[in-house]
């Protein structure tokens, strides 16, 4: 039995992933957001207000883009943007409650979607998944676990 993980079957579970994740997205009845637009969203939704340099770190894209996004979700009402106690000069991104609706629906018509595939799986297959969901995190967020 290998001890290691070769490069192809870390890229088979990228795009098993990947493909998982699309699927749902596609699938899912809820309004539809570019994938960088959900990370802002799901990270505001889970940290709080937040600046656009921090928006980039956690959605691991560049600050231009994180401004990019944040100015569209701001254009639609899914956040908008507020003076910075801590700072007069800057401003921090909220999320409105049109935004915590939006992200709510949008996690819920996917799990939904996913528990009803789930569900046609077999009872040690269902089992398989749920003890690797802790493993799945823990690769999702590296930094929060050391």
């Amino acid at each position: 039995m290998p001890t290691t993980v070769t490069n192809h079957e870390a890229l088979q579970l990228v795009v098993a992933v990947h493909r998982l994740v699309r699927s749902l997205r596609q699938a899912a009845p809820a309004r539809r957001l570019q994938p960088t637009q959900l990370l802002v969203l799901s990270e505001l939704s889970a940290h709080g207000p937040m600046r656009i340099g921090e928006i980039a770190v956690r959605a691991l894209c560049s600050q231009p883009t994180a401004t990019t996004v944040v100015t569209s979700l701001e254009s639609t009402g899914l956040v908008r943007r507020e003076p910075d106690a801590a700072d007069g000069r800057a401003t921090i991104v909220v999320l409105t409650e049109v935004g915590r609706d939006t992200i709510l629906s949008l996690a819920h018509g996917e799990a939904e979607l996913l528990s009803e595939r789930m569900s046609e799986l077999s009872p040690e297959d269902r089992e398989h998944l749920r003890s690797a969901m802790p493993i799945l995190r823990h690769l999702a967020d590296p930094q929060q676990n050391k």
